[in-house]
């Protein structure tokens, strides 16, 4: 929900407090001055009802269209720039079926012998270690190398260093960069697939490429494929 929403609803809701709190004090003053004419009325001459009772009436009434007001504004805000939102990001997701996408990501897809990943370092890093993880967490993959600043990629053929094939699925990369003088570097990791479905059952809509679920706030870029 938007800034301007937010401010717009409390002020709203203020309002709708501030008028309820004066209908109240002044049904609590009419009550009182109702109970003292009562009680000091002319046993002789009494008091016209009826003119209480229409107050009265008039006094539920208003306090009925307040919770009226309240009930609609609550609709507003729960359907109205939510339930806005969330449609116009299931068309933009929608959208991006059969287009390329570049988005940050570990996690990559083994298929067919191949797992791609490309990644971005602000500097040399001579000392590196990249590490394959299986859905479990248990690495399946190591390999030292000397990464230069500026993007690049790397590829997985799916088997470890003994040759030993990994079932297809989904693998997540982890790069442990090191300058000249052993000082961390920071690796943004980036994946690159064909959106070929749209899971739109949660609150966000999440990309489908090749198996692997991407968060639509995590696409960089969209091309035609």
């Amino acid at each position: 929900m938007s800034i301007e929403a937010i401010t717009n609803a409390a002020a709203s809701q203020s309002s709708l407090i501030g008028s309820r709190k004066s209908i109240a004090d002044n049904f609590d003053t009419f009550l009182t001055l109702l109970t003292t004419q009562l009680k000091n009325q002319n046993p002789l001459e009494p008091l016209d009802t009826n003119q209480f009772t229409q107050q009265m009436v008039q006094f539920t009434s208003v306090e009925q269209q307040l919770k009226t007001n309240e009930f609609l504004e609550a609709l507003v805000l729960n359907n109205g720039d939510a339930g806005g939102s969330k449609y116009a990001a299931n068309n933009q997701a929608i959208g991006m079926i059969g287009k390329t996408i570049i988005a940050q990501s570990e996690v990559s897809t083994l298929k067919d012998g191949q797992a791609n990943w490309t990644f971005t370092l602000g500097r040399d890093a001579p000392t590196s270690e990249v590490s394959i993880k299986n859905a479990e967490g248990a690495v399946v993959f190591t390999k030292q190398m000397s990464l230069s600043s500026g993007q690049a990629s790397f590829e997985w053929d799916g088997k470890d260093a003994s040759g030993l094939d990994y079932p297809e699925g989904n693998y997540s990369i982890s790069i442990n960069a090191k300058d000249a003088n052993g000082n961390n570097v920071i690796a943004l990791t980036q994946v690159k697939g064909v959106i070929d479905s749209v899971d739109l059952t949660g609150d966000l809509p999440v990309l489908m490429s090749n198996g692997s679920r991407i968060n639509i706030d995590a696409v960089l870029s969209v091309t035609n494929s």
